[in-house]
């Protein structure tokens, strides 16, 4: 009932995100139109490929860590922060060096620059996987409720005002600092302070120890989630990213179901590892059966409906959007797969093929990518990403021995996707 009713709570704050986010966002596509829409998820793309060097793969093991050791706290949170703070240094370095190696022009450059830079400030996140760690996800909705409030209404101001493109992307940077002020202010509401945070450099060097495959495999991740706009973009133009974009973002606008759900029982599979095996994999198996089956759902009925989506929420100018919509909403399948795997591998402490699996899947992205775009245009990329996330979410796992078990539970998930009756006990997990 604990994780239910923390789950609730992370599902209220992402169907408000849905709701007024997805319409702000909405009127923001169609403001931009194609090519501008296109340009800012270019730059957003690109800046993605270097977020795993703020990240450092540390989400989750902090989370692990904070669950099996509360009364490491302020150690645990205070080294986690001044890695990820010097992590997103490195990004804003390393992204002005490969500046260096891009035919892009200065407006492009300064637009990655400015999105960047929100990084710094999303170190404060580190007060988030606290809050995770003990089932309490209420204070976080809280500030993510007050963070969507304050960016909608700057963009409906832009909007009206006719603002220039960039200054969408300041908003990015205002909505990191505005979430970072509200996890301040909710630890320190919580009777805790960040004056108590330290930074042990034994236990960073532990932490990085543990996440530095993750670092790799966020790395991958990045790239395989992120390179098919920039290689639209290096091939076509940036008005084709603006139609993958919208494509793109119906379809992974489906993915805070899985987030939510695999975020908030990260700590229940955990504690089954730690109890027997039996019943981790038990609960990891109806884990995958109810995540395979509402990914399911929501890929048949996006196939059905995807003009009448496109035409409604973007108008006929992202009609060319509607095809690749049809191929690439598909792909949410073996995302939800992806994501319950990572509890798996998190609890097994198999970071390696975590990040592995993210590897070979960002190879096959980019061959081909390479291959069909040039071929077959957007819906090239679209087949592209659409294998790609199939291989490393789950045929990977007949590769190895140790991943066999998880490619089974997955493969039961899948053969039952049909059975209505294989989630209902998820329902009753303790």
């Amino acid at each position: 009932m604990k994780y239910l009713k923390n789950t609730s709570w992370l599902f209220v704050e992402k169907l408000f995100r849905v709701i007024v986010g997805l319409l702000v966002s909405f009127w923001v596509v169609r403001y931009l139109g194609p090519e501008k829409f296109g340009l800012l998820s270019y730059a957003q793309s690109f800046v993605g490929l270097f977020i795993a060097i703020s990240t450092l793969g540390l989400d989750g093991i902090v989370v692990r860590e904070l669950v099996k050791d509360e009364g490491k706290r302020d150690a645990i949170v205070g080294t986690a922060f001044i890695l990820k703070l010097l992590g997103s240094f490195g990004v804003l370095f390393v992204l002005a060096i490969s500046f260096y190696f891009t035919s892009n022009d200065t407006y492009t450059n300064s637009l990655m620059m400015v999105i960047a830079s929100a990084t710094i400030f999303q170190s404060f996140n580190v007060i988030d996987f606290y809050f995770q760690s003990q089932v309490l996800s209420r204070f976080i909705v809280f500030v993510n409720i007050i963070s969507l409030l304050f960016s909608s209404v700057v963009k409906i101001i832009l909007i009206i005002n006719e603002a220039p493109l960039i200054a969408f992307a300041y908003v990015i940077v205002f909505d990191s600092i505005v979430m970072a002020i509200g996890f301040v202010y909710i630890y320190i509401k919580s009777s805790l302070s960040i004056k108590k945070w330290k930074y042990d450099k034994f236990l960073a060097v532990a932490l990085l120890k543990d996440s530095w495959p993750l670092v790799f495999g966020t790395i991958a991740a990045s790239i395989y989630m992120q390179i098919d706009q920039v290689m639209i973009k290096e091939i076509m133009d940036s008005t084709a990213v603006g139609y993958y974009a919208v494509s793109s973002r119906l379809s992974e606008v489906w993915l805070f179901i899985t987030v939510l759900i695999t975020k908030s029982l990260l700590p229940l599979i955990i504690n089954a590892k730690k109890q027997s095996e039996t019943l981790f994999l038990y609960r990891m198996q109806y884990l995958y059966n109810l995540l395979v089956k509402i990914a399911f759902f929501i890929s048949v009925l996006i196939s059905f409906f995807a003009q009448d989506i496109v035409v409604i929420l973007f108008g006929e100018q992202y009609l060319q959007s509607v095809p690749i919509l049809i191929i690439y909403v598909w792909s949410i399948v073996f995302v939800y797969i992806s994501n319950a795997s990572t509890s798996y591998f998190l609890a097994e402490n198999m970071q390696f093929h975590a990040s592995l699996r993210l590897v070979f899947g960002a190879v096959i992205n980019i061959a081909l990518n390479m291959m069909w775009i040039k071929s077959y245009g957007l819906n090239g990329a679209a087949y592209s990403t659409l294998c790609s996330y199939a291989f490393s979410s789950y045929f990977y796992n007949i590769l190895f021995r140790s991943t066999y078990e998880n490619f089974k539970m997955q493969t039961k998930s899948i053969i039952n996707i049909f059975n209505v009756f294989s989630y209902k006990q998820i329902l009753q997990i303790r």
